[in-house]
């Protein structure tokens, strides 16, 4: 074999891994649901704590992805974290709908959840979902446990 047949070869198998890699993107970015889908409305909410939750965060209906967050500003007036998200256009919530910022679990990272509402008018792009709920510090909900500090 020569060197001639060696380049050959090693340009055919550089391609295919190139072809195969190329392949995994796309597949991987349209299962992700960051790949090109419908389109999306802008939507906004304000938290009195936004601790967990950044900018890419999911948002979440059911358990199933529609949106993410794009935008978070602190409000020098109100101290609340104003947070701007965007939904997929096909899911129209009732104006009655609320917003919490929840935890996979103990260990896991937060996203934010959409809890619909049985309202039959619906919010337009844009509006501002009132109903909120700040994300709950493990760490404090541990200190009112050991302290005894808690409400009855």
């Amino acid at each position: 074999m020569s060197t001639r047949d060696n380049s050959i070869t090693e340009v055919l198998v550089g391609a295919a891994v190139l072809a195969v890699a190329t392949g995994f993107f796309f597949y991987a970015a349209s299962s992700s649901g960051s790949g090109p889908s419908g389109g999306t409305y802008p939507m906004a909410a304000s938290f009195r704590s936004a601790e967990g939750i950044a900018v890419g965060t999911e948002v979440r209906l059911a358990g199933v992805r529609v949106g993410t967050v794009t935008a978070m500003t602190l409000d020098p007036m109100t101290f609340r974290a104003e947070t701007t998200f965007s939904l997929r256009e096909d899911i129209l919530l009732p104006d009655d709908s609320a917003i919490t910022i929840a935890s996979e679990g103990l260990l896991g990272g937060s996203f934010v959840e959409i809890i619909p509402g049985g309202s039959p008018f619906n919010y337009a792009p844009g509006d501002r979902i009132t109903d909120t709920q700040s994300s709950v510090s493990l760490v404090t909900l541990l200190m009112r446990f050991v302290t005894g500090d808690g409400s009855e």
